[in-house]
């Protein structure tokens, strides 16, 4: 009985953790309650999957070092789940600048900030596809698989895991750059345009004329590669799982000497 009581508490601070990192259930306007009431019951469904073997006999101080580490190792794997939720962020930004929407804002969810329109529209985006297609059961069934390679208490911290997030931090720019694409193309085409024109019109205001077609023309094009967006948004989505079993390989990695 002493050994499933600390096993639960171990899990319950990985996911506990994870949960207050990962933006499904991060979000402001999500009760703090309900973000303990979930991970309580996934740390119920997922102790006794635990092995006794794999739950370390430790002191009191031990125990409290054991919970801290298991929060961590919880919120690096919530962080790197993270990162496609700040590469929407950034796409959302580069698509308003280009087509005059940066004045634009609404409430974001995620960070009780200011969030420009087509920003918005890619998180609800991201949030609808993450829940339609059931990937947060498959993220549970990865945080589940952590701990085949994880056990509690097994957490090294080595040059290949920080390469790692580094590595996947830095895709952040290349991926938004890739979703956005169409939009600044159509936006550097319009500036061309006008530019020409100016030449042959010096009495042109270039910028009051170009606005309200770079505004149309991106809105256009914005909307009708949403479904490109998706498609990007989908595919790093889908890694989410493979991500966190990955992430718990590295962590479970001895460090070299």
């Amino acid at each position: 009985m002493h050994s499933e009581v600390i096993s639960w508490f171990l899990v319950f601070a990985r996911a506990g953790a994870l949960m207050m990192v990962f933006p499904l259930f991060s979000a402001q306007n999500v009760p703090v309650r309900l973000r303990v009431g979930l991970a309580a019951v996934t740390a119920l469904v997922a102790a006794p999957l635990l092995p006794l073997s794999q739950v370390p006999n430790a002191s009191f101080w031990g125990l409290i070092q054991l919970l801290f580490t298991e929060a961590s190792i919880g919120c690096l794997i919530g962080f790197v789940c993270r990162l496609i939720f700040f590469t929407i962020d950034l796409a959302g930004g580069m698509i308003a600048t280009e087509i005059g929407l940066m004045l634009s804002t609404n409430f974001n969810p995620l960070t009780s900030g200011a969030l420009p329109i087509p920003g918005l529209i890619l998180f609800w985006l991201s949030m609808m596809l993450l829940l339609s297609l059931n990937l947060h059961h498959w993220i549970i069934a990865g945080f589940q698989q952590s701990y085949v390679l994880l056990p509690p208490g097994g957490a090294h911290l080595t040059e290949a895991l920080a390469s790692e997030v580094v590595t996947r931090t830095g895709r952040i720019f290349p991926l938004a750059l890739q979703m956005t694409a169409p939009v600044m193309g159509v936006s550097f085409v319009i500036s061309l345009i006008f530019s020409v024109l100016s030449r042959a019109v010096p009495q042109m205001n270039v910028f009051t004329e170009s606005f309200p077609v770079r505004s149309m023309a991106g809105l256009a094009v914005f909307g009708f590669t949403c479904h490109l967006m998706a498609q990007h948004i989908e595919n790093s989505l889908r890694a989410i799982p493979e991500d966190i079993v990955r992430i718990a390989h590295l962590l479970s990695s001895a460090p070299s000497p």
